[in-house]
């Protein structure tokens, strides 16, 4: 097991370095840049970035010589002083070669230093921390309660296989897997938040203005009242696989030699149901918690934050890859990408944990 957990841990270090190489070898390629956004502020193109060098704006404002070699550089940089370019390159670390810059990214990255936002006075991991509530709260509140609908769902299904329970339950699952799940979130803003029928719930933030007044009980109510709707839109479209895949996982159990000998032996078959097949089938349910966690935290984090207008990572991501904040950008891929590798693991050693006929470490020699 330990050499197992050992093998697979050496095995990151190639892999998010390879994550990493990618990632800063498009944004070399990719069109803009911090430095062409500040000159698109200044010639009056770009307004939605939130402005961290005013005082060099207005000290380039004010110069009246021009470069054609910087205007070839920057597009739109006619007019402006060189030397306030200059300036602006090194103020975002582009004045050196790209090799340097990424091995500089790379050694910070290992001691956890991601640096500044570029356009926040703040540090990125302090950033991070602080959005890290909100994606947390959807994420495991959509998991559990995708675990909670699903199990106890495909194990009745898988009981009544064939019946019209199975099948009117099965076109339920169909239909809400269907629909996108940033669609039923603005369904449900439209019926109950305020759109056009109903305004039953709130559409910004996690709680109320006056959160901290309310008692303990009141406190948890403004909790759930405000993550009602976003953890029921992210919830809806992932019910549906968890479902299918324990009334299958039931169902192929149920067809085994050992369910049918404990039947014989006069078991019920509650008995037989829970006593015997139900750690069976719940191997790959159970093993896939880890994966279906980190699935609802960033898959459909992004749209749901967004709609709900809930300042989480995947806002964040969002906005700092529109305002091209690179720090945060490779941040949030370092951090994301060394989440999903141990999560990985994580998911390996659920398996052998639930079940311990399974051994990796055995089919990695063989």
């Amino acid at each position: 097991m330990s050499s197992y957990i050992l093998r697979r841990l050496l095995l990151m270090i190639p892999t998010i370095f390879g994550v990493m190489a990618i990632s800063f070898a498009l944004v070399q390629f990719a069109p803009g840049g911090p430095v062409e956004r500040i000159i698109a502020q200044l010639q009056g193109h770009d307004v939605g970035a939130t402005a961290r060098f005013t005082s060099l704006q207005e000290g380039a404002m004010s110069g009246t010589s021009a470069a054609s070699g910087v205007a070839g550089k920057y597009r739109g940089a006619q007019g402006l002083d060189p030397e306030f370019i200059a300036e602006l390159e090194a103020q975002f670390g582009f004045d050196k070669p790209v090799h340097e810059r990424f091995v500089k990214m790379l050694g910070d990255y290992l001691r956890f230093d991601f640096g500044q936002s570029y356009y926040r006075d703040i540090a990125v991991i302090d950033l991070i921390a602080e959005k890290l509530p909100v994606s947390i709260t959807l994420g495991l509140w959509s998991t559990l309660l995708t675990y909670l609908i699903s199990i106890p769902l495909g194990i009745a299904k898988a009981r009544r296989d064939g019946t019209a329970f199975d099948m009117w339950t099965s076109a339920v699952i169909i239909v809400s897997y269907a629909i996108p799940g940033f669609l039923f979130a603005v369904a449900l803003i439209v019926l109950f938040a305020g759109g056009s029928y109903f305004n039953w719930f709130p559409l910004r933030g996690l709680t109320s203005d006056n959160f901290s007044e309310l008692s303990l009980i009141g406190q948890l109510a403004d909790y759930l009242w405000h993550i009602f709707l976003p953890v029921l839109a992210l919830t809806i479209g992932g019910f549906a696989t968890t479902s299918l895949l324990t009334k299958n996982a039931f169902l192929d159990e149920i067809r085994k030699q050992y369910v049918m000998t404990a039947r014989a032996k006069g078991l019920d078959e509650k008995q037989v149901l829970y006593g015997h097949v139900f750690r069976n089938a719940m191997l790959i349910v159970i093993a896939g918690f880890p994966g279906a966690f980190i699935g609802a935290f960033f898959t459909g984090s992004l749209l749901i934050e967004t709609i709900f207008s809930l300042d989480g990572l995947g806002l964040l991501s969002y906005e700092s890859i529109v305002n091209r904040d690179y720090p945060v950008v490779f941040a949030s891929l370092y951090i994301f990408g060394l989440i999903g590798l141990v999560v990985t693991l994580l998911s390996d050693l659920t398996y052998m944990w639930v079940d311990p006929r399974i051994d990796f470490e055995a089919r990695g020699r063989g």
